[in-house]
């Protein structure tokens, strides 16, 4: 089994090329909710992820619903700034789903009011809106993986 980071109409390929990495260098699946904020051969996406993308589970998605679907039963956690509970605060177990919104605009408030028990943040200061997409995916990625004694990794 494997986390996994899903994406929602990422806008900025390097962060979704960073993700990608952090993904190769994890084990997790990612999954890429269209529509995509660029083309999947764009060169600062590619970069970003280096030469990892062969060691990357890549699925692609035409909607969210498409990924619920497709993984009844799954344990899904929404990071959001509008969240109340704090992300270290939940015990994660291998095989949850963390989603992630676009950069410009996160998840979609329905999706958020309709998940309030799973939905999540990262305490900041309130000197900024939100923290890097690629940055808060590894944060909480990592927080799950140290939960489980790092499954699968040296």
């Amino acid at each position: 089994m494997a986390f996994h980071i899903v994406l929602v109409e990422p806008e900025i390929p390097a962060n979704t090329g960073n993700i990608a990495r952090t993904c190769a260098a994890t084990g997790a699946h990612l999954h890429l909710v269209r529509p995509l904020g660029f083309n999947t051969d764009d060169k600062t996406l590619k970069r970003a992820g280096l030469d990892y993308w062969y060691a990357v589970h890549i699925e692609y998605h035409d909607s969210f619903q498409e990924v619920l679907d497709a993984n009844p039963g799954g344990r899904f956690f929404y990071a959001s700034t509008r969240a109340s509970k704090v992300y270290s605060d939940f015990t994660f177990q291998d095989g949850d789903f963390f989603v992630f919104g676009k950069e410009t605009k996160g998840l979609p408030a329905e999706l958020l009011e309709a998940n309030p028990d799973t939905s999540i943040r990262m305490p900041m200061t309130d000197k900024v809106r939100s923290m890097n997409l690629s940055n808060s995916a590894a944060i909480i990625l990592f927080e799950a993986l140290r939960q489980n004694r790092f499954p699968g990794m040296a």
